[in-house]
């Protein structure tokens, strides 16, 4: 096998990150571009997509971005985001929905939205890019999931299963590309800062203290699991979805890895 450097190189791959118009989603996208690949950056909105791609030209002057509008959990936008970008080297299933509900009052129909969006929306593209990725001998699908896959939260049962069943989404696909050069992973993240979760943290903890002392009050009464005892930044999530995107990590495959503030509390995953 030839000597690799330490240095993250994705020049010439082809990256798509769904839900990347904030967030987890957006960080994931500027990091990727700051290792040299070429992105797609993706959301429902136009106006929020040509934005976010806009913001990643920004931070990364030599960048190719470019946005592509479509809703991943819907078949035929997806069909037709699948038009418009036919084949990737990278594939990250960032979207994903979230919120907290007593577990008793979830109706049929909000438990299939949650498996629509978090579960189906990322087998979708799996199905339609892993095989020219296995006929390449080279790929990555990358799915971000959460600590409530394997410490499912009372306070939204729904999300944890879809979660959980995310993981074993990667662990079968990456069996399909066994032996191919195409590895195929989740990254588990813990609690991580971004507007959706001070949304939720004020559901929680109550919208009439100052952020760094609900966010705090929330790690102590519902997070009190975190090692890290804050929460993360979207920017470490991204950081390690650089490193699995690239050839460093041609070794880890059908994993979930851990980016949890050491919130998991066990060995495995």
């Amino acid at each position: 096998m030839p000597q690799q450097t330490l240095g993250i190189d994705l020049s010439g791959r082809i990256a798509l990150v769904t839900g990347s118009t904030q967030g987890i989603g957006h960080a994931i996208a500027t990091r990727l571009a700051e290792a040299g690949a070429v992105v797609v950056v993706n959301g429902r909105d136009g106006g929020r997509v040509e934005d976010a791609a806009a913001r990643v030209r920004d931070a990364v002057p030599d960048s190719t971005v470019r946005g592509v509008a479509a809703d991943v959990a819907d078949a035929d936008s997806t069909a037709a985001l699948l038009e418009e970008v036919p084949a990737v080297d990278i594939l990250v299933n960032n979207l994903g929905i979230f919120g907290a509900t007593p577990a008793l009052e979830i109706d049929d129909a909000e438990w299939r939205r949650y498996f629509e969006v978090n579960v189906l929306a990322g087998v979708r593209l799996i199905r339609a890019y892993l095989p020219g990725m296995m006929e390449r001998g080279f790929g990555r699908v990358l799915s971000i999931s959460s600590d409530s896959s394997v410490v499912v939260p009372a306070e939204m049962v729904h999300y944890g299963v879809s979660k959980s069943a995310g993981l074993a989404v990667t662990r079968g696909f990456a069996k399909v590309a066994a032996g191919t050069g195409v590895t195929v992973n989740s990254v588990l993240a813990g609690p991580t800062h971004t507007g959706g979760v001070e949304e939720f943290v004020e559901q929680l903890v109550g919208s009439d203290l100052p952020w760094d002392e609900a966010q705090q009050k929330f790690m102590r009464e519902h997070r009190p699991q975190s090692l890290l005892q804050r929460l993360i930044e979207p920017v470490e999530i991204a950081n390690m979805v650089a490193y699995l995107s690239s050839d460093l990590a041609s070794a880890t495959t059908g994993g979930a890895v851990r980016v949890d503030g050491g919130y998991v509390d066990s060995i495995l995953p």
